[in-house]
């Protein structure tokens, strides 16, 4: 185990060491009690039925003289079987007073680790989150904590609780028969070392099976995320081969590190029987020669017998221990993965929000620029139009505003503030944003509103709906607001779904919306009403749009236009369309398909926003 290792086990035993203490108490107290079952038969054998003098210690005598003596002994055997009931009785409250002990310790330290954990993610930086996949962060915090947690409480339990036997083993073996003693002893190291190598053995090939697995899990989560475009795309066949080579890889190299165990155990088992088969043969020998009693022979045989399995345990906590090594490094990664700043106010209060886009250059990967020389003002009270192809990187310049990404050259100012001087969680506070696929958590539709804003009202919740418009389609739900919405809201249509995530943004209130395409899966009509509404509640708020649709971006006081990273037109929808760019292009094709059909029938879009 490295030093880090053990530092995370000090950082999250809190709460967790008094358990952990009244555990190994507990198994001290059960070690010396199965330590004096075989001294009883050991002195039933050899006094009571026997007429060898007792060899036990001075102060067992003297509990036996106490007892009657031999003799006396000899004609109430229900007495010794009462001792022997009775030590198994404290041996059963022993066990008892150790699993439970062992339980607390175990979740209060997992508990510890899961909070940590999912705490630490929910400030991690966005790229961090692009670089790794979902199923894997999931088994990191579940059954990479699993093996922690067994490591830290059960197999640490064990070493003490094996090394206890041994010392109590080879107390009462040292007192019967020293080179009897000395020869079992000399089976320990062999058996130390032959589990080193294995736990060499194990470690890499448990490390390739771990990683295996946050792969299957990441192939599961998203196919369960995705089950829609499987079924509608007929991908069942495809999905199916492409699962059941991942599981057969995974199922692979796990019978590999059978393989590995199973030829770790049956070596041991050679070993172990070695050990046996010396102590009866040379034991038996020993108790022909007269050189031990029978009952020292039985007693001993007993004691080599219950060490046999907590020493080839210590095989099974080496390699736990390397699991462990291993799910330590993979929960370390996320732990010291580096987390945006905690909330904090301002050194420099903005004086508004007029947003200013200086000679802004990005891209995601040194080979592929995303933005390049991006320069525009959005001022407070203002509507801002984005409209670009895919690609074009009209949402990169949403996200660096939102600094879930770090710009690489140039500024962006809101109220004269350099936004890389500003909080984090004070520009989400005040920047408030609808994505064109938005999240919507398993929970009611209510709960999914106010999730900005739990404290809100159900009234206040209504009146961001109405402006959303999708008040009225809510009521119409069995359950009203109180619907749940299923997974990612899979229960609600795609516009429903968006309409619930903007009359969330509206609920916060925030001084700036953004608007990401987040109008993409309304009609025509929808859409034009959710722009009036939104132009009777704006006040001074500043709005940006991205759009591919014209009608959406008509009214805006400037619209951009984006195109392989540059802003290649600017200005208003009437100075666009007059024109013979990129823009004027996209109306004619848009207008003489349903935006044109939705005004020729008597729809209005009269500049909204």
């Amino acid at each position: 185990m490295k030093q880090t290792h053990w530092r995370l086990m000090r950082r999250f035993s809190r709460g967790s060491v008094g358990y952990f203490l009244g555990a190994v108490l507990a198994s001290l107290c059960l070690t010396i009690l199965n330590a004096c079952s075989p001294q009883v038969f050991r002195y039933t054998i050899d006094s009571v039925l026997g007429d060898a003098a007792s060899a036990l210690p001075d102060w067992a005598n003297r509990l036996a003289e106490a007892a009657g003596g031999p003799a006396y002994l000899r004609e109430h055997l229900w007495i010794l079987a009462g001792v022997i009931i009775l030590i198994a009785l404290l041996a059963g409250l022993s066990i008892y007073f150790l699993r439970v002990n062992t339980a607390l310790a175990g979740e209060n330290f997992a508990r510890n680790i899961r909070n940590a954990l999912f705490a630490h993610v929910q400030r991690i930086a966005m790229s961090w989150h692009d670089r790794n996949k979902t199923g894997d962060i999931i088994q990191r915090c579940t059954s990479d904590v699993d093996v922690i947690r067994n490591f830290a409480v059960q197999q640490l339990l064990d070493v003490f609780r094996t090394a206890f036997l041994i010392v109590v083993s080879f107390t009462m073996m040292f007192s019967m028969n020293r080179r009897l003693s000395l020869i079992v002893l000399i089976f320990i190291p062999i058996i130390v070392a032959y589990t080193t190598v294995f736990f060499g053995m194990i470690r890499k090939q448990f490390l390739v099976a771990d990683e295996a697995e946050g792969e299957l899990s990441t192939l599961v989560q998203e196919n369960a995320t995705g089950v829609r475009v499987v079924r509608a795309f007929g991908r069942e066949s495809y999905e199916l081969e492409k699962f059941d080579k991942k599981n057969n890889h995974f199922a692979n190299l796990w019978i590999k590190v059978g393989t590995v165990s199973g030829l770790y155990w049956g070596v041991g088992d050679i070993i172990t029987g070695l050990q046996v088969v010396t102590v009866i043969v040379l034991g038996a020998y020993a108790a022909a020669q007269g050189n031990m009693t029978v009952g020292e022979f039985v007693a001993f045989a007993t004691y080599n017998s219950n060490l046999i399995w907590p020493i080839r345990r210590l095989g099974r906590i080496f390699s736990d221990m390397s699991k462990a090594g291993v799910s330590f490094d993979r929960v370390s990664y996320i732990l010291e993965a580096e987390e945006e700043e905690k909330r904090q106010a301002p050194a420099q209060e903005p004086a508004s929000m007029d947003i200013v886009f200086s000679h802004v250059n990005f891209s995601y990967d040194e080979e592929h620029p995303i933005l390049k020389d991006v320069s525009f003002e959005a001022p407070a009270g203002r509507t801002i139009g984005i409209l670009g192809g895919t690609g074009s990187g009209k949402s990169t310049v949403i996200q660096l505003l939102e600094r879930l990404y770090e710009i690489e050259d140039g500024t962006i100012t809101i109220g004269g503030v350099d936004i890389r001087e500003l909080p984090k969680s004070w520009i989400r506070s005040h920047v408030g944003i609808v994505l064109q696929e938005p999240f919507l958590f398993s929970r009611s539709i209510r709960e999914n509103i106010a999730a900005g804003r739990p404290e809100a009202t159900l009234e206040e919740i209504r009146e961001a709906a109405r402006i959303a418009c999708i008040d009225d389609a809510i009521m119409e739900f069995p359950d009203g607001y109180d619907t749940l919405v299923g997974e990612r809201g899979v229960t609600l249509s795609g516009g429903q779904r968006q309409r619930v995530a903007i009359a969330r943004m509206i609920l916060q209130n925030t001084p700036v919306m953004i608007f990401d395409d987040s109008l993409s899966a309304v009609d025509s009509e929808t859409d034009s009403r959710i722009r009036k509404a939104l132009k009777a509640f704006r006040g001074n708020m500043t709005i940006l749009i991205i759009s591919h649709r014209v009608t959406t971006l008509m009214g805006a006081d400037e619209i951009l236009v984006m195109h392989r990273g540059r802003i290649t037109e600017r200005g208003t929808h009437e100075e666009l369309a007059a024109g013979h760019g990129i823009y004027r292009q996209i109306y004619d094709i848009q207008m003489s398909q349903d935006d044109r059909r939705f005004l020729e029938e008597g729809g209005e879009d009269d500049g909204s926003l």
